[in-house]
């Protein structure tokens, strides 16, 4: 049986410095909500709680979707091997539907306070005003934790950060000083990819083989806005946000804003421990095409293509598996359609901005919503008034046992306890302390590279 990805075990034994990357490590997992919930509970005096996720176990969520015709009545009772329409089978005609919405808890970190005061708009004003503040000011995170990650294969997670930081905040200091760094210090990784895309700000990454990159969304960024880091057999990075007054914005009264995605997207079994890979995506060599609308339609929409294929164009980078990976914006009341190969059984939108509407299912700002795995296109309406800015993750379920727990990914519960294993002693890298300079680090580096760096 394998370990769901909500499932942390103990931080494994070590020195200060391991047990402080561990902690890293699982911050945007499970820590988030440790996190967020000391700084709600202290802001607010527990007056108030996040709702808690709504949970539907996998074989009420078949039956539901039995019921609906949008998964046969014969599809196997295991999650882990969802099969893929034969030759023979009728191709699917019909426009793909949802199959179920979900909302997940935001919570208030970077600054904390932002967070907790966009709270109490949403409980006065209602999430849409909600949402709206978030996207001006930051302050919250958002982990979609998909559960059992066998449903939404090969995508494991995706978290939505949006966030600020501002020379003028005296509480910053002191949180950066004494309770949480700006950023993602050293931490390992195995059996899995990250695909980091930046809307807002940017990161400056560091890792066990050697490599440093700087990437973002500003200008000074040259236009990489995407990292996709395949974590292979096993890696330490550190992401630092990359604090800069925003282009445009005044130096000191101007906070930096920050947003991005993260997606976790699982590998085949045959990659999971090879040598690790690194590779910068976006517009300063069209390894991430964009797709505009027809030049003469009044309202226009905008496809970023960070993965797969679109509209007859290809992202430039090997995904190791059939995905595609698109953040689209559309203005208000247009309409978007993608193509679908059968193979895609698995097919997820997320808002972030405005909202859409999938046949005549309603998807609101900052839901999540799963399509049937029958459908050979996706046609999405952009709301009338404020438009849409989302992403879609489509891809074929990779039909294999999922061990996801703490930062590795792997198929079965031994190979994770190996994993750690493999990091105790070294074998990833030593983590170093955030606060070294280049030369420092690169030094640490080289006295202690991950194993698995070149091969």
């Amino acid at each position: 049986s394998h370990t769901s990805p909500m499932t942390v075990s103990a931080a494994p034994s070590g020195g200060p410095r391991i047990a402080r990357s561990l902690l890293f490590s699982l911050l945007l997992r499970t820590s988030t909500y440790f996190i967020a919930d000391v700084q709600l509970r202290t802001a607010v005096a527990s007056a108030f709680v996040f709702p808690p996720r709504t949970r539907i176990s996998p074989s009420a969520l078949r039956r539901a979707a039995v019921a609906s015709g949008d998964f046969d009545a014969s599809t196997s009772a295991s999650a882990s091997a969802p099969s893929v329409p034969s030759k023979n089978d009728r191709p699917p005609t019909d426009p793909r539907s949802v199959a179920r919405v979900e909302k997940f808890a935001r919570l208030p970190v970077w600054p904390a306070w932002n967070g907790v005061f966009i709270f109490f708009v949403s409980k006065i004003f209602g999430q849409e005003a909600a949402a709206k503040l978030e996207d001006a000011i930051g302050g919250r995170v958002c982990p979609n934790f998909y559960n059992p990650p066998e449903l939404t294969s090969p995508f494991i997670m995706l978290v939505h950060h949006r966030h600020s930081f501002a020379q003028w905040d005296p509480i910053r200091y002191f949180q950066r000083a004494f309770i949480l760094p700006e950023g993602f210090p050293a931490h390992p990784h195995r059996g899995f990819i990250t695909v980091t895309h930046i809307m807002k700000g940017g990161f400056v990454h560091r890792d066990s083989t050697g490599v440093k990159q700087t990437y973002g969304a500003e200008g000074r960024h040259g236009g990489k806005h995407t990292q996709w880091l395949h974590t292979g057999a096993g890696i330490l990075h550190e992401e630092m946000f990359d604090i800069e007054p925003d282009d445009g914005g005044l130096p000191f009264l101007q906070p930096s804003s920050q947003e991005l995605y993260q997606i976790w997207l699982n590998v085949p079994a045959s990659e999971k421990m090879t040598a690790p890979e690194i590779r910068l995506l976006g517009d300063h060599d069209g390894s991430a095409p964009v797709v505009r609308s027809e030049p003469n339609e009044k309202k226009k929409t905008t496809t970023i293509i960070l993965a797969g294929e679109h509209m007859g164009q290809r992202g430039g980078v090997e995904t190791r598996s059939d995905v595609t990976i698109l953040r689209v914006v559309m203005e208000p009341g247009t309409v978007w359609a993608h193509d679908l190969p059968l193979s895609h059984r698995t097919v997820v939108l997320y808002v972030r901005t405005g909202a859409v509407s999938v046949g005549e299912t309603l998807v609101p700002v900052h839901h999540t919503a799963y399509m049937g795995p029958r459908g050979t296109e996706l046609v999405v309406k952009a709301d009338e008034k404020d438009g849409a800015d989302f992403l879609m993750m489509a891809g074929e379920p990779l039909g294999e046992p999922v061990a996801a727990q703490g930062s590795m990914v792997m198929n079965f519960s031994d190979e994770i306890n190996r994993a750690y294993d493999d990091y105790q002693r070294g074998a990833m890298g030593i983590p170093w302390d955030h606060k070294l300079g280049d030369d420092e680090w690169a030094e640490h580096v080289q006295k202690n590279p991950s194993r698995y760096g070149k091969r």
